[in-house]
């Protein structure tokens, strides 16, 4: 019997809620953000008297509303030439449609805490770009975050209102200007509830609602403003939307005629569409945490273990890097030598992957192993410094699979490495740093792979520091 069908199907609500800090972390908000703007829209949703059907849509839309916001990363950064989270997040807070705060916005954006002459270049390049700029990315982020709503199955009107949540009712949205009931009317409430809770977050309820009243009739359907500016007086639930039972209430906040369950096929899909999402960070990275996957999958067949320990390695492969969401691309695509600072913030994504991944039922086996894959066996790796004493076989696997997929793969501070010579590093440190057995598995993979394929790729050099070292760091 297939180990995998004696799973009870979980809710996906519970698991995407759950995952939901991930995609705070990728549009630079503060944990809860998803949470908070779910439930102030399924309020609206309420209040405006909407079907079961129309409820759920709206619902998987705000959970993943930012799914996109990592595949503009790269973009937003090269653009504004700063920290793509600190971007992201003031572009929620500023009236950016109208002329003079669009300004003084890319003014504080440009170049952050770099010199005068970067600030000055970057802020030329803002305005040659000009709102071609701002609709490109909204695009990406549109487009990006509707495609992982339609991965998962979810209902059309969900990926469309994800697709149109940059729209504005005045029409000086993006990335199609659409004005007015033009836009999808479950894009204007989530609209709405996103902005509502990134002024909330930042300045608190009453400046929260003076910002709603003063973007109603421009970015906000005026109806629904109106709605949402009657709470004014109900202070307990505006404090609510910050207490520790928010997540719970979020979860049950799914229309329960509508309720999605999913079973380990499902689980899958969720882990792989995040995966992408993680990878969509950076053009570095592309398909890396698949790649991971397949190869800690393989290794642990080739040791002999069983199916559902497999898909754990698989899961964990996938998810590995989520906390990565977290550390800016200037950091992640920088070319020469990191800071002490920036090495610190390196070395704290697999704290998160852990703090994101322990946070959901359904991935509490596959926490750990995701989160130890720069520990080594001598004690050298990070962010603990564990040996081999507390690293499990999963642990090991992973932190190998990671180790070759990073030095066969093109990186900002160097080229990818042949297969052999990834493999004789991988081996000198086989022992010592990295588990021997999971190397020779590896090893025996990639010959079978090898010989299938009749023949391997032409070999690409790769200049720099040991490459091991090298992927300690990353």
């Amino acid at each position: 019997m297939d180990a995998r069908r004696s799973v009870p199907l979980v809710s996906l609500a519970e698991v995407l809620s759950a995952l939901s800090s991930a995609l705070d972390l990728a549009s630079g908000q503060p944990d809860g953000h998803t949470v908070r703007s779910c439930l102030i829209g399924m309020r609206l949703a309420e209040e405006l008297g909407l079907d079961g059907e129309a409820r759920s849509a709206l619902y998987y839309a705000l959970i993943l509303k930012d799914a996109g916001c990592s595949a503009q990363a790269a973009r937003l950064t090269a653009l504004f030439g700063s920290d793509d989270h600190a971007v992201q997040r003031r572009l929620r807070l500023v009236d950016w449609s109208r002329a003079t705060h669009a300004a003084l916005c890319g003014l504080r954006c440009a170049a952050m805490g770099r010199p005068a002459a970067a600030r000055l270049r970057h802020l030329a390049r803002l305005v040659r770009a000009g709102r071609g700029a701002v609709r490109e990315l909204a695009r990406i982020r549109c487009r990006s975050g509707a495609e992982a709503a339609h991965r998962l199955g979810l209902p059309a009107a969900a990926a469309e209102a994800i697709g149109a949540i940059d729209e504005h009712w005045d029409g000086r949205g993006y990335p199609d200007g659409l004005r007015g009931p033009a836009i999808p009317l479950l894009a204007r409430i989530a609209a709405l509830a996103q902005g509502a809770d990134a002024l909330l977050t930042d300045r608190g309820a009453e400046a929260a609602l003076a910002a709603v009243r003063a973007r109603r009739g421009t970015w906000f359907d005026p109806d629904l403003a109106d709605v949402v500016l009657s709470w004014h007086g109900d202070h307990g639930w505006w404090e609510g939307l910050r207490a520790p039972q928010a997540s719970r209430l979020c979860v049950a906040a799914e229309p329960a005629a509508h309720a999605r369950m999913v079973d380990e096929a499902g689980l899958d899909e969720v882990a792989e569409v995040f995966a992408g999402i993680v990878d969509a960070k950076t053009p570095f990275t592309h398909q890396h945490s698949r790649r991971v996957a397949q190869y800690a999958r393989d290794i642990g067949a080739e040791l002999g273990m069983d199916g559902a320990a497999c898909c754990r390695l698989y899961r964990a492969g996938l998810l590995h890097d989520i906390g990565k969401l977290g550390v800016s691309n200037q950091i992640l695509e920088k070319p020469g030598s990191l800071t002490a600072d920036e090495w610190t913030r390196i070395r704290e994504h697999p704290v998160r992957t852990w703090e994101i991944l322990q946070r959901v039922r359904a991935f509490s086996d596959i926490a750990r192993p995701a989160a130890l894959h720069h520990e080594r066996l001598d004690g050298s790796g990070y962010p603990w410094a564990l040996d081999a004493r507390r690293l499990d076989p999963a642990a090991r696997i992973l932190a190998v699979a990671d180790a070759y997929e990073a030095m066969t793969s093109w990186r900002p501070y160097c080229a990818p490495l042949p297969q052999d010579t990834a493999l004789f590093l991988l081996e000198r440190e086989g022992g010592a740093r990295l588990d021997a057995e999971a190397i020779s598995a590896l090893q025996r993979c990639l010959t079978r792979a090898t010989d299938a394929a009749s023949g391997e790729a032409p070999a690409v050099h790769r200049a720099g520091a040991d490459p091991l070292a090298v992927d300690a760091a990353f």
